[in-house]
């Protein structure tokens, strides 16, 4: 790993969003990954308290440079409402400083209806496709199934799994594509190195990061069984 990698991880209703009952609720991940030699960083789903985030890179002394969006849903990148509740994300950030936005090319439009936000400063991207902050590559995986355009992140030992994969469980919902998540964590997964420490999209878990090695010792969602098998275990 370099030593210039900058990598921060903030959890909803607990270091940011304070007071936000909704966000407390979600139990979000965002994260920060940048560069610190040249002090810039992109912020990863940055919904629920964008002006938070924003002031602990400052914090940092680093500088936004763009965003990266796992997926389109509003606990992640904001823009319309949950449960009763209206969730900031990329639009207010948007308003504050306008970088690129890193999204999976399927997901544009669904960003663009969702938020307001479309190309430009919506980047559509496919899999394989690197990100650089720096001199920190950060490489996206498409791993539909939770949405059509998940992307998890790649960078130096780290997997940042969205909703894709949790500790415990995966983003399995009853909106999801069963099969296509089934074959995203069993086919897409399948070669990604047990040494990689996964950090989620939600705290779903005590700890809040795990090897992938361990995940996949404990965690129903990769269990290696056939599909119908992996459904009844997975709801």
């Amino acid at each position: 790993m370099s030593d210039r990698l900058y990598f921060r991880q903030w959890l909803s209703g607990r270091d940011t969003a304070h007071g936000d009952e909704l966000a407390k609720e979600m139990r979000n991940f965002a994260y920060a990954i940048g560069d610190l030699v040249t002090k810039e960083a992109v912020l990863v789903d940055p919904a629920h308290a964008p002006g938070d985030l924003l002031a602990a890179l400052a914090d940092d002394g680093m500088t936004l440079v763009g965003v990266i969006a796992t997926h389109y849903h509003a606990d992640h990148i904001g823009g319309t409402l949950m449960h009763g509740h209206y969730v900031a994300g990329i639009s207010e950030l948007m308003a504050m400083q306008t970088v690129p936005v890193h999204v999976h090319a399927v997901e544009a439009p669904l960003v663009e209806e969702g938020t307001g936000v479309g190309i430009p400063p919506v980047v559509p991207h496919e899999s394989g496709d690197v990100v650089m902050v720096g001199e920190i590559a950060i490489t996206l995986l498409h791993t539909p199934g939770h949405t059509p355009g998940s992307q998890c992140l790649i960078v130096e030992g780290r997997l940042l799994t969205g909703d894709t994969l949790f500790l415990n469980g995966c983003g399995n919902t009853p909106w999801a594509d069963a099969e296509e998540l089934y074959r995203t964590l069993h086919d897409r997964f399948r070669d990604l190195p047990d040494d990689l420490e996964v950090f989620a999209g939600h705290k779903y878990a005590l700890r809040s990061s795990a090897t992938l090695g361990e995940v996949r010792a404990s965690n129903a969602a990769l269990a290696a069984v056939d599909y119908e098998r992996w459904r009844a275990l997975n709801g």
